[in-house]
């Protein structure tokens, strides 16, 4: 019968000795950080990475190079390699019209950057003014003399529902087309019922309800009110969808009820 080998544990070290030799590890480690930090410092420091150029990859057709070089170059401080690039993105992102900036560093004293433009689809507010509305539902500010398109449709509603706002008028707004006219207002109010005006000045009151429902109303009113508006041969003045199967409308001196229409109203 074999006999096992015998195991010789290592010997251990004094408790004093270990804790010389871990300190001497801490110290040596912190000194190489400290070292390696400095030289980081006095590399950042040298001319040759001072930022010298930023490169827009995009095409813009607001924000040009005069706009940027006002509204951003005063804002990014540092160099290459201590430029904080969320302030960066947070400055170019300042600049009328520019929704959205990407920031990337380029070696060795470079700024690319990628912008997105705002795509204005309508005013907001109660009058035109300088607040926009962008394909996103968001709106944003510019300046007076920068909104070109006076075409836009004019939307209103409550602090923080331009998206849904938005949403309504693209739903709507083609149906009222069928009727050779367009919708260029439409009002969201604080109790949650909708309005529209239409091209020639005529108002549409659509009640309250989501924007699915509203345009089931639309619907039903652009399918009959040309045949109901031609059998007088006038021009449409006002209209009010609320009512539960049907609805009521008022031409240029003449006021009816489309046959079947309750009292009721929403």
């Amino acid at each position: 019968m074999k006999r096992a080998a015998p195991v010789f544990a290592p010997p251990v070290a004094p408790l004093d000795v270990r804790l010389m030799n871990g300190t001497t590890v801490a110290l040596f480690a912190a000194f190489a950080g400290m070292l390696l930090a400095a030289g980081l410092g006095w590399l950042g420091r040298q001319p040759v990475f001072s930022l010298k150029a930023v490169r827009i990859d995009s095409e813009v057709a607001h924000s040009n190079a005069v706009t940027l070089r006002a509204n951003v170059l005063p804002k990014l401080t540092g160099n290459f390699f201590t430029l904080d690039l969320v302030r960066a993105r947070a400055a170019f992102e300042s600049v009328p019209w520019v929704r959205q900036a990407v920031v990337r560093r380029e070696f060795p004293d470079s700024l690319r950057v990628t912008l997105q433009e705002h795509q204005a689809v309508a005013f907001w507010g109660p009058e035109a003014d300088a607040r926009l509305v962008n394909s996103f539902g968001e709106v944003f500010e510019v300046n007076q003399g920068d909104v070109e398109a006076e075409d836009l449709p004019l939307l209103n509603g409550p602090t923080g529902q331009a998206a849904l706002v938005l949403t309504g008028y693209r739903l709507i707004g083609p149906l009222l087309e069928q009727l050779d006219t367009s919708l260029t207002r439409l009002e969201l109010t604080g109790r949650g019922s909708w309005r529209g005006w239409l091209e020639g000045g005529a108002v549409i009151e659509m009640g309250q309800g989501s924007p699915a429902e509203i345009q089931a109303r639309v619907r039903r009113f652009v399918a009959t009110v040309t045949q109901t508006a031609s059998k007088f041969g006038r021009d449409l003045e006002s209209a009010d969808l609320r009512y539960g199967n049907g609805y009521a409308i008022k031409l240029r001196g003449v006021t009816t009820v489309e046959a079947g229409a309750p009292r009721g109203r929403k």
